[in-house]
């Protein structure tokens, strides 16, 4: 009976090794895209004066998913991150506020199109 146990245990170790090396490469992945985020993001910043709202969610988003891998690959949570646990949802921005758009105006739905 105790052959079992270990053997379940040395199993569930092997299983979790597996998904470890697989989130080390999506770290890797992961951390190229953030970093292609911050470059994007300040010449945004540069060009219109403030940062763009959707590359602060996003780059929040995918720092908290990095924070998830580092979690789980250092024992500190047995949850894996995405796609196994829903994607981060972005916090509410500590910094500058973000740089808006206004909404582009719809022509009434009854006008006839200008030929």
């Amino acid at each position: 009976m105790n052959d079992a146990k270990t053997a379940a245990k040395y199993e569930s170790i092997l299983l979790r090794v597996v998904w470890m090396l697989v989130y080390l490469l999506v770290w890797q992945v992961a951390q190229l895209i953030l970093g292609a985020v911050v470059l994007v993001q300040l010449v945004y910043r540069l060009i219109y004066g403030a940062p763009s709202a959707s590359l602060m969610n996003f780059g929040d988003s995918l720092s908290q998913f990095l924070a998830q891998i580092g979690r789980f690959g250092s024992f500190h949570s047995d949850q894996k991150p995405w796609p196994f646990a829903d994607w981060p949802t972005p916090r509410s921005p500590e910094g500058e506020a973000p740089h808006t758009v206004p909404p582009a105006p719809h022509p009434v739905r009854d006008e006839e199109p200008k030929l």
